[in-house]
């Protein structure tokens, strides 16, 4: 069985891929346990480049495996898109949410609910070989709310209010939240783009 690597070690992603990926011939497995260690430098401006950066940087030090990558993020409408390409090392710390939530919740202090309007981007890369390259890209729309709600999830999952389902993303169970979430519809994507070769 081919191998998948996923240019990640956080373990929620991880999770999530290898649910949604669960029909097709691949063993997915995390950069350790490809027994890759190297930090690749995320330069780009957009989701897209900095999610192609890595996903070429990994592909190049690979025998024969598949590489997936994602870049994603939360966009805030009234910060002018921020934090973005810089969510997770938005207050400076990279992977520091306790951090990056406070700092956002400052910025968003005494705004109205139209001014705390949000999305969450992800792009996917996936290097099947060197000709073969798929991009897709999936949004959520919702608010930030105006403190932490919910113990499930990560990152800015506490303040990330769906208004349809009336809770954040961390009040989701892992079910509801991959079958609405940007990577989860990312991911759907990603499924129709590899059934048509696998």
């Amino acid at each position: 069985m081919k191998k998948l690597i996923v240019a990640s070690n956080n373990e929620h992603k991880i999770i999530e891929i290898k649910q949604m990926l669960s029909g097709f011939p691949f063993e997915v497995i995390s950069l350790k346990q490809a027994n890759i260690d190297v930090d690749v430098e995320e330069t780009g401006t957009t989701f897209e480049e900095n999610s192609y950066i890595k996903a070429k940087e990994i592909f190049k030090l690979t025998k024969d495996c598949l590489v997936l990558s994602d870049d994603s993020g939360l966009m805030v409408d009234s910060l002018d898109g921020a934090p973005g390409v810089y969510s997770a090392r938005f207050a400076g710390e990279h992977g520091n949410s306790k951090k990056n939530n406070e700092k956002l919740l400052l910025m968003l202090q005494g705004k109205s609910l139209e001014e705390r309007k949000a999305r969450f981007v992800c792009v996917l890369v996936l290097i099947i070989d060197k000709d073969k390259i798929v991009s897709v890209r999936g949004e959520v729309e919702g608010y930030i709310a105006e403190s932490e709600s919910g113990k499930d999830g990560f990152g800015y999952d506490p303040l990330f209010y769906v208004p349809e389902q009336r809770m954040t993303f961390a009040e989701m169970g892992g079910d509801l939240k991959n079958s609405m979430s940007h990577r989860g519809r990312a991911l759907e994507k990603l499924q129709v783009e590899l059934s048509k070769l696998y």
